[in-house]
């Protein structure tokens, strides 16, 4: 697999979004796609993953380092930018093979020299501290320049600078800083080598800038390899001698064997998702893409943290994780990185206190998940996130108070990873603590009522945010039952498998008078059925709000960037809903429900949703790709893949920036791709392959995990073929009504036909 995403001219107006579409990243730090020129001003950021920090202000976000590729050319004592200079020709790349950005930019001087500089640069995956970069400069004529390069300490932040301390520190020819952040005093270090070819002459701009005179002959360039270390006490007991061992050992490896291995380290990552698509290039290179961002800020190294929201491309969300973890992001990793799916799980399970924390909060009893997680495992999220735009008064929001499916999501997660890799280990190792103290906070905020004899969800917030606070939210209350189930079998199976430990947590959380409890609200919970119709209520009275169209709703918009939702947007009386909601629960539960309740309610929430959030096409895309509507559901495949290709994101939510990149529509598109097209699921004792491919198709691979053992997929429009690359296991595969067997060192070929919604053509 060979793509690179490419943009060429000058970035005039678009340097907030290109930073996020050419961003690099290893999971440990992401560093924005800027040029090596640019400043605060133009949202440089090398954006730390664990570390968080509030300065005072009672906004905690996530902390960035002092700039390590700062580097301009200067010519007769003016700067060489992009932005400012004359320019006659600028590329931007980035190679998705590698995870390597370049830039290419021929600038004009005044007296008519031409100079160019090109840089490469990568975030290694094999030494998770090391960032590398090669500078190169040439000119047309023989002509003198200097190249200026150290750490930029006046660094971008959303809301202020987050260290109390800055410490220059050298070591022979390795220079930083360390730093130590404002709330918890936790120390970082960023590192710098320098090696430069001969013929340049160096001297000090200040303690962590270096300057260098060059005398360029035409066509020959100057060549600077920078090696950069960033470090975190979260890893590093030492930040500055780990920075500068770090330094020492890429120095001695060199650039070109560097960037070999991390060629290499993508390979291997592509490999194990295995994606080709016959007869679509386009849609293969931006699911490629997806996943390149997806894998750039997923923390491979630690369960100490997730994946935030807007991955390692900023401090939007406050580098909160939410739900999109479990929901989104997790399948594909459950699927082809079980042992990074097992960290993020453990994020979870290592934060339950947190969650323990916020259920007491509130009143409640056993474990209330954060709608905005951080490191800590406390919920970020402010009571007001939001200021009115017409007032400038902060606006009172409930995603932090009623949000209570985070919980059984949460649950969700824990399932969806054993079900896939049967590692039911994770259990005694919190995961089963977890699942039940889960349970028991729903119990223990559950409504019973008596002349309906029934258990209810009142005063409640969906996956659809702009309609806060309402009762019996379908989504919520169908999870809330899965979470009972899940609590059921998870008590089964401790006291068969692990009984001490199981007597031993029964006792711990004195659970013994919780499980009728548990099985009483699983087998009475409230689930809003479908209608007569076929369609499922979003929630108690949403048929009954007004049933405007998306046109009519934004010819009442007075001023951009007003939010439609609570408490009083312009949606919060209607049935204009954000993203995905009972959509997201028939794709997530698709086996509960019929197809033709799928096609209904598909078709009648589809014109409804605004899609206001990142999370939503790509879910209407699943559930239209396994229910047939090929047409539909490639549509909005490649608006998901390509919202970080063209940039088609909202930047506000209010007057709140929330831009960067989105990681929950790279993992949807990654669930539409292989769930959604290419059919994959689990099956009793097994998994199905139902494939829907695209009429844009002429087949699709892809490779999955299960039980340890690893398989590859190859779909034609008339067959399926699956082979064992790894593993003894025989694995039990459902097509439709067929049942086959797929065993190691065999190709099992099994013949299908391929339907398309009722009465729909595929549209």
């Amino acid at each position: 697999m060979k793509y690179s995403i490419k943009e060429n001219g000058i970035p005039q107006g678009k340097t907030e979004f290109w930073g996020n579409k050419f961003c690099i990243g290893n999971g440990y730090f992401g560093y924005r796609g800027t040029m090596e020129e640019y400043g605060k001003e133009e949202l440089v950021s090398c954006t730390l993953s664990e570390i968080y920090d509030d300065n005072g202000n009672g906004w905690r976000e996530p902390v960035n380092m002092p700039n390590p590729l700062y580097t301009y050319v200067s010519y007769k004592g003016q700067k060489l930018s992009v932005l400012t200079s004359r320019v006659d020709s600028h590329i931007q790349e980035l190679y998705l093979e590698a995870g390597i950005h370049r830039r290419k930019t021929a600038f004009i001087a005044e007296d008519g020299k031409r100079i160019t500089v090109e840089a490469f640069r990568f975030a290694s995956l094999d030494d998770i501290h090391l960032l590398a970069m090669r500078y190169i400069v040439t000119s047309d004529s023989e002509t003198e320049v200097e190249v200026h390069t150290g750490i930029d300490d006046n660094i971008w932040n959303i809301s202020g600078n987050h260290f109390r301390k800055k410490t220059v520190k050298q070591n022979e020819e390795i220079t930083g800083i360390v730093c130590e952040t404002i709330q918890e005093k936790v120390k970082t270090a960023v590192g710098q080598m320098i090696r430069v070819s001969a013929g340049a002459a160096q001297y000090t701009e200040d303690q962590t800038i270096n300057a260098y005179s060059v005398h360029l002959k035409a066509g020959e360039p100057f060549v600077m390899e920078k090696y950069v270390s960033i470090c975190k006490e979260t890893d590093c007991t030492d930040v500055w001698e780990s920075a500068v061992k770090c330094c020492r050992s890429a120095e001695e490896s060199g650039f070109e064997r560097l960037a070999e291995r991390q060629r290499t380290c993508w390979k291997e990552r592509y490999e194990n998702l295995g994606i080709k698509i016959k007869g679509d290039t386009e849609a293969e290179k931006a699911i490629y893409y997806s996943c390149y961002l997806l894998y750039s800020s997923a923390p491979f190294y630690t369960d100490r943290v997730a994946i935030p929201a807007r991955g390692l491309s900023g401090q939007v969300y406050k580098g909160g994780m939410f739900w999109d973890t479990e929901i989104y992001m997790l399948p594909m990793f459950a699927f082809c990185e079980p042992s990074a799916a097992r960290k993020l799980v453990m994020y979870r399970i290592r934060n339950l206190a947190g969650a323990r924390e916020k259920a007491a909060e509130y009143g409640y009893e056993g474990a209330f998940y954060p709608w905005e997680s951080q490191e800590n495992g406390k919920d970020g999220c402010t009571h007001y996130n939001l200021t009115d735009i017409f007032t400038g008064r902060k606006m009172r929001t409930y995603f932090r108070d009623k949000q209570i499916h985070i919980s059984a999501d949460v649950v969700y997660g824990i399932w969806k990873y054993i079900s896939i890799t049967k590692d039911y280990g994770i259990l005694p190792d919190g995961g089963a603590e977890t699942i039940l103290e889960c349970a028991r906070f729903f119990y223990s905020c559950a409504y019973y009522k008596k002349d309906k004899n029934r258990y209810e969800f009142l005063d409640v917030t969906g996956a659809d945010e702009y309609h806060e606070r309402v009762n019996n939210d379908a989504y919520t209350n169908y999870m809330i039952h899965l979470t009972m189930k899940i609590a059921l079998e998870t008590l089964d199976y401790m006291e068969t498998h692990y009984h001490a430990q199981f007597i031993r947590l029964m006792d711990a959380l004195n659970y013994w008078g919780e499980c009728e409890n548990i099985r009483d609200l699983y087998e009475k919970i409230y689930l809003p059925a479908p209608d007569s119709q076929c369609l499922i209520e979003q929630y108690d009275g949403y048929f009954k709000e007004e049933d405007v169209s998306l046109e009519e709703l934004y010819s009442r918009i007075i001023k951009p960037n007003e939010y439609l939702g609570s408490p009083c947007g312009l949606a919060v009386n209607t049935q204009i809903i954000k993203q995905a909601d009972v959509i997201l629960l028939l794709s997530l539960l698709s086996g509960q429900f019929t197809d033709e309740i799928k096609e209904k309610n598909w078709s009648y929430y589809e014109p409804r949703t605004e899609h206001g959030s990142s999370l939503s096409t790509c879910i209407y895309a699943l559930l239209a790709a396994k229910n047939g509507k090929t047409d539909w559901a490639y549509k909005y495949l490649m608006k998901a893949a390509r919202i970080d290709l063209l940039g088609e994101y909202k930047l506000y939510l209010g007057d709140l920036y929330i831009g960067g990149t989105h990681p929950a529509a790279n993992g949807g598109t990654w669930m539409v791709t292989v769930q959604g097209f290419g059919g994959l699921d689990m099956d009793e004792d097994g998994i199905s392959i139902n494939p829907h491919l695209p009429k844009q198709w002429d087949s699709l691979e892809y490779c999955f995990r299960y039980a340890g053992s690893a398989y590859k997929v190859v779909i034609e429009q008339a067959y399926i073929e699956i082979s064992q690359l790894e593993g003894n296991d025989e694995l039990k595969v459902r097509t439709g009504d067929q049942v086959h067997f797929c065993r190691s060192g065999n190709t099992t070929k099994i013949v299908y036909k391929q339907q398309t919604a009722p009465g729909t053509g595929g549209q």
